[in-house]
């Protein structure tokens, strides 16, 4: 069983998170603790807020006061809903929430169930409770209801999902946060590329894109990315996720800094050389599109196409796995350009590629010396097996994507009560 603890400002966002659940038949309440009931069982996100409100009202600086935790067991667990809530009882009980007001709520909107908890952090006092060594004591009461369960391990299972990285999504399970993050998380670790277009070409092999976004926030300029999941045709198939959610390797920053760094590589002619054999040789060899893409692959070379509604190729990038680089065909030289697979290919305009005699004919071998060629093989059987990428961890924090329709009357008139009612208590 995994746990995921999330903590925000906005009890509103988080509880209108559950409740579009329940409104969309995709999950229920099975337990309350500490919170005002109605008579008919039925609660309203208002509602729910009201049993949080003292906690607030006393709260004395903890900016992050909404404590939102999923508790998923793996998917060939079968719980029932009495063993979800002892489940969670002795979980709050154990990470020093027992005593504190919490809702949980079950999830069935994914392939197995899961349930979701909504507390606060702070006592009725206004302190904030300790988190301290909070990710150490969860991953232990874990293994121990795992145990009291019979629940499958979570920690056998990770040791085998970690022998399979670099899968491409299957934005269908359920998990797609977790999926996109396996990925993005260790791609600049194994592949160069200089730019956001070479870079989202090689996300396309995962079904994942990314896009820049800029604003500006009071007065200063921000910017940031947001990464997409893909369907099977390439199109984006939900929200999108922001790259704060993947840590600071996702981000805009560090990957200018890889950008850099890729440049930077002395082998990088080489490579290039290399790869122009490749491409023409397929190209002398191939009538169409889907003929030269196949004879790339065959040596290890994924092409991604970039066209318009016409059916026109405005872009085109190849990504050599045998040296891990990534390059645009305009990097390779205007006679590898996508005007002129486009020229040949819809026009039945044929470019002139020859091949030079100073090219080598040795094929290039994987350039990261920290890293065996057998083991980087092991992490793209992505290539030869379409067998789905599959993991353990789950999305719960969808109250953090961008746009999120959280704010309404109900919203503001609750955060004015806890404002008045703070200001009332600090003149007292």
């Amino acid at each position: 069983m995994i746990a995921k603890i999330g903590r925000s400002s906005n009890l509103f966002g988080t509880l209108s998170y559950n409740n579009s659940k329940m409104e969309q038949d995709k999950g229920e309440i099975l337990m309350t603790n500490k919170m005002i009931e109605t008579a008919d069982g039925k609660y309203s996100v208002a509602q729910l807020a009201r049993s949080f409100e003292p906690y607030l009202v006393a709260n004395r600086n903890t900016e992050k006061h909404t404590l939102h935790i999923s508790l998923n067991p793996d998917p060939k667990d079968e719980v029932s809903d009495e063993q979800y809530r002892d489940i969670a009882e002795q979980y709050m009980n154990e990470m020093g929430y027992g005593d504190q007001p919490f809702i949980v709520f079950k999830h069935t909107d994914i392939d197995r169930s899961h349930i979701h908890i909504v507390s606060v952090c702070v006592d009725e006092e206004g302190k904030k409770i300790s988190d301290q060594f909070e990710k150490i004591r969860s991953m232990k009461v874990c293994r121990e209801l795992e145990k009291k369960f019979g629940l499958i391990s979570a920690v056998e299972k990770q040791s085998q999902q970690n022998q399979k990285i670099f899968r491409p999504i299957d934005y269908k399970s359920g998990d797609i946060k977790s999926q996109i993050a396996s990925v993005i998380r260790h791609i600049p670790s194994y592949y160069q590329f200089q730019s956001l277009g070479e870079y989202n070409a090689l996300l396309s092999l995962f079904n994942i894109t990314v896009e820049k976004v800029e604003g500006e926030l009071q007065g200063q300029l921000k910017r940031g990315l947001l990464y997409f999941p893909l369907d099977d045709q390439g199109k984006k198939a939900g929200n999108p996720f922001k790259s704060s959610l993947f840590g600071k390797n996702a981000g805009i920053d560090a990957l200018q800094k890889h950008f850099t760094a890729c440049k930077n590589k002395s082998n990088d002619q080489l490579v290039k050389q290399n790869l122009k054999r490749s491409i023409t040789e397929a190209h002398h060899s191939s009538k169409d599109e889907q003929t030269f893409k196949k004879k790339l692959k065959k040596e290890g070379i994924d092409t991604v196409f970039r066209k318009n509604e016409n059916g026109r190729i405005y872009g085109i990038t190849f990504i050599d796995h045998r040296s891990r680089t990534v390059l645009n065909g305009s990097r390779l030289g205007k006679e590898f350009s996508a005007n002129n697979f486009n020229d040949y290919w819809n026009n039945n305009i044929r470019p002139e590629i020859e091949i030079p005699d100073q090219m080598q004919t040795k094929k290039s071998q994987p350039t990261n010396e920290n890293q065996p060629a057998e083991e980087f093989d092991r992490h793209l059987d992505f290539l030869n097996d379409s067998e789905q990428y599959s993991d353990i961890f789950i999305e719960t924090l969808g109250i953090l994507i961008p746009g999120s329709p959280n704010n309404n009357y109900e919203e503001e008139h609750f955060t004015d009560m806890i404002r008045k009612r703070k200001k009332r208590r600090r003149g007292q």
